[in-house]
């Protein structure tokens, strides 16, 4: 008789680690997630990659600002510099000075990790940049993504914060320049700004409780914000599922790309390498602040090159370009030319910005989900408007260096100042007109593509017609992309045209300005068809299920 050994429903004892496992899945489910997530789409679309850019940087940033942090001391009192730099030996200097000193050249590796960590939060906010630009060009911030635009927003914003707070920790020329113009920004608030100011520094500027209080919002409140943020982030992401482009097989109601496990993962990991690599690479070979060259901060003291990092040089821009206007009202003195450009420049652009994808969509009306990317050519207005706003930043951004640029170039500040100021103004109008004019011009291209074969590059010689260029069709592929498009139309229910003011009169207006430029294209009755299912919402599925293929 067989043993238990053969018989065929026997079934080996579990291993320690197979039972460890098991109870973990029966307390906590992870088996149970990881398998819910590990099949989860990831578009493969270069563009999708720049926000997990960001990410990696924020791992960088994490791991180098915990290393740095155990040789980094945050204190004011000055101490006489006794370290190997020769030019700065015995001059007082801060603790935190002096502490930077001592990772840039006595701890073994310090400078590379601490260039490396600077190198990262330039990266991470550039890369926050990128990722919000595409989401805003191409439309992910539509219903139902309009909660994680305002946290993407949010991140940005906190890392702006995040690395003026880290630039300004070395407690040098440079650094301590950005802190008096922040100084300055606080002051120009109306009646509130002397009780921040002294709020925020401790005292009269600059103290003594400034640097110790940046140290701890750069390395426990904004980073646990952030992270906190990246994980809400994240979380809706997954919940939400990507957009992507429109592609056959893609619509408004599926979500296709390469899974999480093993492809995307791999991929994911090597990006992941890469810019550890290149962050590390950039911190080894290219110099960065390098603070013993500006000396420790004194408040008669001022530099007449010192330059924010690029994040924060709009601000410098507007402070440089704005003229100079006081008003004395009730004893108090406003100072507008810091007050506009240091307060409210910043509140109505990031203002703006919070509310745009609830301006759109009270523009559009209500409207379905949409999971489909825009061609920024095909949303000509929207296109234009960022346009307009990068211009507008760029111009802030180089006015935010005219004494070096009229250094350099041999031209008077003033001059300088006046050709940028009326830049400031001409330039994002004439951006916005040229934008809007080439979207338009490449639907017409798009048009013109789909109305007549494209031309193979092939002479042919016939008989009768003499020379002729072989010409052939466009593929499915292409002119699925072109047709299937985000085409809303502009308002017209709700006018009353006694009242102009009345907010119908107004919100169609506003719709008719928004989306009436647009190119048609030439399509059936069946494509158009075809095209309004694929776009449906994803509730409608029922409804649109079995359309066809507009191409």
């Amino acid at each position: 008789m067989a043993g238990p050994e053969h018989d065929r429903g026997h079934r080996p004892a579990a291993t320690r680690g197979e039972r460890l496992v098991s109870a973990a899945d029966r307390r906590l489910s992870l088996v149970s997630r990881a398998t819910e997530y590990v099949r989860k789409a990831f578009p493969d679309h270069w563009s999708f990659l720049l926000g997990e850019i960001a990410l990696y940087s924020l791992v960088v940033l994490v791991v180098t600002g915990l290393w740095l942090t155990l040789f980094f001391r945050a204190g004011m009192s000055d101490i006489p510099y006794l370290g190997p730099y020769g030019p700065l030996r015995g001059v007082p200097v801060s603790h935190a000075f002096d502490s930077v000193l001592r990772i840039s050249f006595d701890v073994r590796g310090g400078l590379l990790v601490r260039q490396t960590h600077h190198w990262a939060a330039l990266v991470f906010v550039a890369a926050i940049g990128c990722h919000l630009l595409r989401v805003f060009f191409t439309g992910a911030f539509r219903r139902p993504r309009e909660a994680n635009w305002t946290i993407g927003l949010t991140m940005f914003l906190l890392a702006l914060l995040e690395g003026f707070c880290g630039s300004s920790l070395p407690d040098d020329l440079l650094s301590g320049t950005g802190l008096r113009t922040v100084h300055g920004i606080v002051l120009s608030i109306p009646v509130a700004g002397t009780y921040l100011a002294l709020f925020l520094f401790g005292g009269e500027y600059p103290g003594h409780d400034i640097i110790p209080r940046l140290f701890y919002a750069h390395v426990l409140l904004v980073p646990g914000l952030l992270l906190l943020l990246v994980r809400v982030h994240l979380g809706l992401v997954v919940k939400l599922k990507h957009t992507h482009w429109a592609a056959p097989g893609r619509s408004n109601r599926n979500v296709v790309g390469r899974p999480l496990f093993p492809q995307y993962m791999a991929k994911s990991a090597g990006l992941f390498c890469t810019v550890a690599g290149v962050l590390f690479a950039l911190g080894g070979l290219l110099q960065v602040n390098p603070v013993w060259e500006f000396g420790p901060y004194r408040p008669d003291r001022a530099s007449t090159e010192a330059q924010p990092d690029w994040y924060v040089g709009y601000l410098e821009g507007a402070l440089r370009l704005m003229p100079a206007w006081e008003t004395h009202v009730a004893g108090h003195t406003i100072a507008w030319d810091v007050f506009l450009p240091g307060v409210v420049l910043p509140a109505v652009l990031f203002g703006g910005l919070y509310l745009f994808p609830w301006a759109e969509r009270w523009v559009t009306g209500p409207g379905r989900e949409r999971h489909l990317c825009d061609r920024p050519r095909n949303q000509p207005t929207r296109t234009a408007l960022g346009a307009a706003g990068v211009c507008f930043y760029a111009v802030l951004l180089m006015a935010g260096a005219q004494d070096v640029l009229a250094y350099v170039l041999r031209l008077p500040v003033e001059g300088l100042t006046y050709a940028f100021r009326m830049v400031l103004v001409v330039g994002p109008l004439l951006t916005y007109r040229a934008t809007k004019q080439l979207c338009l011009s490449l639907q017409a291209a798009d048009r013109r593509r789909l109305e007549k074969a494209t031309g193979t590059g092939v002479v042919r010689l016939a008989a009768a017609d003499g020379h002729r260029e072989g010409r052939v069709g466009l593929g499915r592929a292409e002119a699925y992309r072109i047709l299937v498009r985000d085409t809303p139309r502009p308002r017209i229910h709700g006018t009353e045209p006694g009242r102009f003011f009345h907010r119908h009169r107004i919100r169609n207006r506003l719709s008719a300005w928004y989306f009436g430029a647009r190119v048609p294209l030439p399509v059936t009755e069946q494509q158009a068809g075809a095209v309004q299912a694929l776009a449906a919402d994803p509730e409608e599925a029922g409804r649109a299920a079995g359309a066809d293929s507009p191409a």
